[in-house]
């Protein structure tokens, strides 16, 4: 079992307004400001998601690329994109995101209700994230959101060989209505199907709502890392709103420091995932 913890941040998302919720960072002076703090709490991998200036989800290339070029000036943080954006964000859109040079991003393994939505992700734009990455350097986050994705990821790998970095790491998205529930039992089933992809495999959990806690714990008992942050949580107790990305991830280093399992320096988490050094 790993000695240390990955903690990942998702501070933003596309799913919440800033009406709904004003501790969201949606501006690029809030993203940095936010992303400084979680990587003084313990955080090593932010998971990044953008708005325009009138706080809407948007996948403009340029916004992109100067989000990336901030967070590489004021933190050490591994940064990590979303190529999965709005679910009613086109293909197109979401695979260019690559252009932005991140060192990480997501690759979705499969579509999946998202809500009164749905989340599509086909076959051959699954391949192409992955071989566009291949080329581009860039690591993939699998984003695992039902049981059978990793089956998908498994047909992947063996199709198209092993991911940029040689590391092959999942986030199992847990809790997503329409997805698998954010349970113990279904961490413990994913867990057991993991077991059919390459040798020394990772994986994060990430719990959506209500599940948030439940997931934390299960994954620190299973050798897995942690995803917390506004993206998924916007509740940090029941009538109790979340009032920063800070408070959740300094739950997350509590209970891993609990667990003894102390949170990854930047260092650590480069060379767990596969990540090159920043020259």
């Amino acid at each position: 079992m790993t000695t240390m913890t990955l903690i990942t941040v998702a501070p933003t998302g596309a799913e919440s307004t800033k009406a709904a919720v004003p501790a969201l960072p949606v501006t690029l002076d809030e993203l940095v400001t936010t992303a400084k703090e979680c990587e003084a709490l313990g955080a090593s991998v932010i998971h990044v998601h953008i708005r325009d200036d009138d706080a809407r989800p948007t996948l403009d290339p340029g916004r992109l690329r100067d989000t990336v070029a901030a967070l590489r000036d004021s933190t050490d943080l591994i940064v990590q994109l979303s190529t999965g954006g709005a679910v009613t964000d086109p293909e197109a859109d979401r695979i260019r995101v690559l252009g932005a040079a991140p060192d990480m991003a997501s690759c979705t393994m499969g579509t999946v209700n998202f809500g009164d939505d749905v989340f599509l992700n086909r076959w051959d734009f699954i391949v192409a994230l992955h071989a566009s990455m291949q080329e581009l350097g860039i690591v993939p986050e699998y984003e695992i959101f039902d049981l059978g994705h990793l089956t998908a990821l498994q047909r992947l790998l063996d199709k198209h060989g092993l991911p940029a970095g040689g590391h092959v790491h999942v986030d199992l998205v847990m809790g997503v209505p329409g997805g698998m529930p954010g349970t113990t039992e279904a961490l413990v089933a994913c867990r057991q199907a993991m077991r059919d992809l390459p040798e020394g495999t990772t994986f994060s959990a990430t719990g959506i709502g209500r599940a948030t806690i439940p997931v934390m714990l299960a994954s620190l008992s299973a050798g897995g890392h942690l995803r917390v942050g506004m993206e998924d949580t916007i509740t940090y107790a029941k009538g109790q709103p979340v009032e920063s990305n800070m408070q959740l991830v300094a739950r997350a280093v509590g209970f891993a420091q609990l667990a003894q399992r102390p949170p990854a320096t930047t260092a650590e988490a480069r060379r767990l995932l596969g990540v090159p050094a920043r020259s």
